[in-house]
């Protein structure tokens, strides 16, 4: 394959765009706040999670405490009718022995029932205190997740502008070749990542290889108009006054 000198030498500023586009889609799919933000977002859930189980755990603690409410509130009324009977002095001695021995029975049921709403009310208190200190790990994952997902924005917004500006300087550049030429180019990019690099005092820019005496002979034999590519990577090698030919 031939082209111009000068229309060779050119495929050294496409090459250019290329690696900085190469770059930014690179920078793009490795931002560290990607990274960040997934991280942020498991430790978010899993706040959420532990938020969730701490305010179920506090919802069944209010429905016992209710209940044990509720049933020392049976006990009292049982209580005050047992006593408003026997004030009431309509029973019998034997009716008497029972109310009494009831009131004793309600006395030590309710003193318990009094203990246990004394612990479930503790264990709420607890709870609340769990509640709003896991609410607050929420906010926070929450929050740095926010910050992340703002820097990454911006992060994308920057690298968005840079590829806009490469994609527009790229479009400018492909009319300046022929079609061979720059199938070739963007096949060899395709495979190995660089379609021409500068060759430099017997090495190719694109792969680093270092030529023997041979190769670079031939080279330097090859009419200016020849495109020369790179034995190890296919890359078509630019000629200059650097390649010291």
């Amino acid at each position: 394959m031939k082209a111009e000198p000068a229309v060779q030498r050119q495929l050294l500023e496409l090459a250019k765009v290329d690696a900085e586009l190469s770059r930014t889609a690179h920078r793009r799919r490795t931002l560290p706040e990607l990274a960040e933000i997934d991280a942020g977002e498991k430790t978010a859930r899993e706040r959420r999670d532990a938020l969730v189980s701490v305010e179920t755990a506090a919802s069944d603690l209010d429905r016992e405490i209710a209940r044990q409410e509720k049933e020392i509130e049976s006990v009292r009324a049982r209580e005050d009718r047992d006593r408003k009977l026997l004030a009431g002095g309509s029973v019998n001695a034997k009716q008497m022995t029972d109310i009494e021995h009831e009131l004793q029975t309600l006395q030590r049921r309710q003193s318990a029932l009094e203990d246990d709403l004394l612990e479930l009310m503790e264990q709420r208190e607890a709870l609340g205190l769990d509640a709003q200190r896991t609410g607050a790990e929420v906010d926070k994952a929450e929050a740095e997740v926010a910050a992340a997902v703002a820097r990454r924005d911006e992060a994308f917004k920057d690298l968005d502008t840079t590829r806009a500006r490469r994609d527009e300087d790229r479009a400018k550049l492909l009319p300046r070749f022929p079609e061979p030429l720059l199938k070739l180019y963007e096949r060899v990019r395709e495979h190995k990542g660089i379609g021409a690099a500068l060759l430099r005092a017997r090495r190719c820019g694109a792969c680093q290889l270092e030529m023997d005496r041979n190769t670079i002979a031939e080279i330097k034999a090859a009419p200016e108009d020849d495109v020369i590519q790179c034995e190890n990577c296919g890359a078509v090698l630019v000629r200059t006054m650097e390649s010291g030919l």
